[in-house]
């Protein structure tokens, strides 16, 4: 696809197919996440992978709606702040470097015919204990991975001219 074609076949996935997701797309996914830049090139960052046969209570102590765990995969994006690089104000860039990493990820999905779905409205506690991060990895957002089963909505977002301001010259 043509890059603007992906951004606007983007959409957010709440139904799947049962299809399984290709180990070879699932890597190339996962390899565009790996690419995305990040504040002086860290990688602050880890993508837990969990196939969702059998871990459905899990899921469902992670985030409660239940079609997340009718994808087959999800996958969980995870900051680990003491990599990540902080500028002068000690602001700590590794959330930002994970987003930007996870936005490649459903980006590359997208491309390839997958459908995801940013979940950021989870249950941190039970993120961490269900997928046993240690201290120092803190889960970031969610996303299932597979093929869509449903047909997007109409996108609705605000006009540029609403979020974008030009300086005076």
């Amino acid at each position: 696809m043509e890059f603007n074609e992906v951004i606007n076949k983007r959409h957010s996935v709440s139904a799947f197919k049962p299809d399984k997701v290709e180990d070879e797309k699932l890597q190339q996914v996962l390899n565009a996440a790996r690419l995305a830049p990040t504040a002086v090139n860290r990688q602050p960052f880890q993508f837990i992978v969990m196939h969702t046969t059998g871990r459905e209570a899990e899921l469902k102590r992670i985030y409660q709606r239940e079609w997340l765990s009718r994808a087959p995969l999800v996958i969980c994006a995870c900051a680990v702040p003491s990599e990540g690089w902080s500028r002068m104000d000690d602001k700590n860039y590794s959330e930002i470097d994970v987003t930007i990493a996870m936005d490649h990820l459903i980006l590359a999905a997208t491309d390839l015919g997958l459908g995801t779905c940013w979940i950021a409205a989870f249950d941190p506690a039970a993120a961490r204990e269900v997928l046993g991060l240690p201290n120092g990895v803190e889960p970031i957002a969610f996303t299932p991975l597979g093929y869509p089963a449903d047909e997007p909505k109409p996108k609705k977002r605000k006009a540029l001219s609403e979020l974008v301001r030009y300086e005076r010259w």
